[in-house]
C-alpha cells in the first residue's frame, strides 16, 4: 500500500507542474497517514493475514 500512494504521489508530481511545494505538501500528508498508530496497526494486520494464507517458514 505504501508503494502505491508513493507511487501515486510521485507520478501527481512528475505529471503536474506543480513544483517543490506542492511535492513537500504530498510527502508530509504520507508521513503523517503511514505513521498514524491505527495504520500501523491495520498494516500489521494485513502483514498477518498474508502470512496466514500463504504460509511462511517458521524459524
Amino acid at each position: 500500500m505504501k508503494m502505491f500512494l508513493l507511487g501515486a504521489a510521485a507520478g501527481y508530481v512528475l505529471g503536474a507542474k506543480a513544483g517543490r511545494g506542492r511535492y513537500e505538501q504530498i510527502v508530509r500528508t504520507y508521513r503523517k497517514v503511514a505513521d498514524h498508530p491505527m495504520v500501523q496497526g491495520a498494516a500489521g494486520v494485513a502483514r498477518a493475514k498474508v502470512g496466514e494464507r500463504f504460509g511462511r517458514p517458521e524459524r
